[in-house]
């Protein structure tokens, strides 16, 4: 069956129940939601029970880069500030020199052990060099699984991160495969070129995108997440337009958006919430149906040895290096190995080769399939014991919670107080959005001349205003006094 106009909704409807019901009973066996979901996309494909002809490299390409914008921005703006700051330069490490060093190891592990060049070693390891976002986030969300120190922040901030380095180093490598006469040394400028841009664009439309979503003003709730998916792709779009790294971009302007006071900030959250999972369904459905499983069979070999070359070897000693400078503990650093996914982001650079003309590149993308899917099967099923083997995990009871858990979580709060805004409060005639409202409080209900108002961050504030202020802790409420410029009514 070929996927055609009339029949592509019904198929996808079905498809994307299949994988949503299957996912639901997936951890009674131990293994991964994706994993779920890519098998159905096989066994719908063209050598599945399903029969659905798709191969299509360019569409699954484009699939894929619509999807990890979502998946990157959904992971950027629940990336707390405060959180990731003590291990902000571990995380870059990790998500630059890690990557890099990675890429060079299997380079050369693959150069020695196959018929590669090395040139198609260095593309083949560019590919698989990053940790996956998709996997990382929802594995380690899904199994709520809580971890010592700043393990868990260190690992998101790092799969989160990386896809831009190792989207460089793949569409280097391409070219260089291409095109042989280019040398090395060409890349160079080029890496720079788009970190700096990616970044300085990612950090200026964050903000710009800030102050637009707080200043426009629209007339239904269900607007603003449609808003802020327009301005995701136009950072994406503009960052790629002028040479940057639109995947680096994408992520820092999240990271900036969600670190900020955001009108109908608690819908926009749960709104991408939904659009990530979404996205990462449909990406892995997608990758799913353009693998021809016959063509795995033959690279299973070579798969074997990569996977766990990667696995035991480069995946660790990148590690180890990356953070030689840092006060880590061994067994974080261990663990911080073990968590290294591969998901459906290898899989879909490894397209670009083979959109490229890459002479071995349908071997390349049978090959790297072959490593994600191990990858998840083995690492992402057993996230909780090695946790518990090596001693980083920490019992459900002591966790710590994120502010994405107070934004999102409605039910957390424990102190309320009333606050009646003198007539010459200095807050009076600006907007809720205004006063730097600690995130862990809320102004639940303002009363006005005898009106209950339901406030939202668009609300300007009117003298004699008693207002319904709810917070986590008493430390919230102080904040919120402090923003309000008052006392309480006694």
């Amino acid at each position: 069956m070929s996927l055609t106009t009339e029949n592509i909704l019904l198929v996808g409807s079905v498809l994307l129940l299949i994988s949503i019901l299957a996912g639901k009973t997936s951890y009674r066996f131990g293994v991964p939601t994706l994993i779920f979901f890519l098998l159905v996309g096989i066994l719908a494909g063209s050598e599945g029970i399903g029969g659905i002809h798709f191969n299509d490299p360019q569409t699954a390409q484009f699939v894929g880069i619509v999807a990890l914008n979502f998946i990157l921005f959904s992971g950027g703006l629940e990336t707390d500030w405060k959180t990731i700051k003590p291990i902000l330069w571990q995380g870059i490490t990790l998500s630059t020199l890690g990557v890099f060093l990675t890429a060079m190891l299997v380079a050369v592990f693959v150069w020695q052990v196959t018929g590669f060049s090395l040139y198609e070693g260095l593309l083949l390891g560019a590919i698989v060099s990053s940790t996956d976002a998709a996997a990382v986030f929802s594995i380690l969300r899904s199994k709520n699984l809580a971890l010592k120190s700043n393990l868990r922040p260190t690992l998101e901030l790092e799969s989160g991160s990386n896809d831009p380095m190792a989207y460089f180093l793949t569409i280097a490598f391409t070219g260089l495969v291409v095109n042989q006469e280019a040398g090395l040394v060409s890349l160079i400028p080029l890496f720079f070129k788009q970190i700096i841009i990616g970044s300085l664009l990612g950090l200026g439309f964050g903000k710009l995108n800030q102050i637009l979503i707080n200043k426009i003003k629209l007339d239904f709730e269900g607007l603003y997440p449609v808003l802020v998916i327009a301005l995701m792709f136009l950072t994406f779009s503009a960052t790629n337009f002028i040479g940057g790294n639109g995947f680096l971009a994408v992520y820092l302007s999240a990271v900036v958006l969600g670190n900020q006071s955001l009108i109908h900030k608690k819908a926009i959250f749960k709104a991408f919430d939904g659009y990530a999972w979404l996205m990462q369904i449909v990406l892995f459905l997608t990758l799913g149906l353009l693998v021809f499983p016959s063509q795995i069979i033959p690279v299973i070999g070579i798969g074997l040895l990569v996977s766990g070359f990667l696995i035991l070897v480069a995946r660790p000693i990148s590690v180890f290096i990356s953070l030689l400078f840092f006060k880590v503990k061994n067994r974080s650093r261990w663990y911080i190995s073990w968590v290294g996914l591969r998901g459906a982001v290898p899989i879909v650079f490894a397209t670009y080769p083979m959109l490229a003309g890459v002479e071995k590149a349908q071997m390349i993308f049978n090959i790297v399939f072959f490593i994600s899917l191990t990858s998840v099967l083995i690492q992402g099923t057993t996230l909780t014991p090695i946790a518990n083997w090596l001693h980083v995990s920490l019992p459900s009871r002591v966790k710590r919670r994120t502010s994405v858990d107070i934004l999102l979580g409605d039910n957390i709060k424990s102190e309320i107080i009333e606050v009646v805004l003198p007539p010459n409060s200095p807050v009076t005639g600006k907007s809720i959005i205004q006063l730097g409202f600690p995130k862990s409080t809320l102004i639940t209900l303002i009363e006005r001349e005898g009106q209950y108002i339901t406030p939202n961050g668009s609300t300007v504030l009117h003298p004699q205003d008693k207002l319904i202020i709810l917070s986590e802790n008493q430390d919230g409420i102080n904040k919120a006094l402090e923003s309000l410029k008052v006392e309480p009514e006694v």
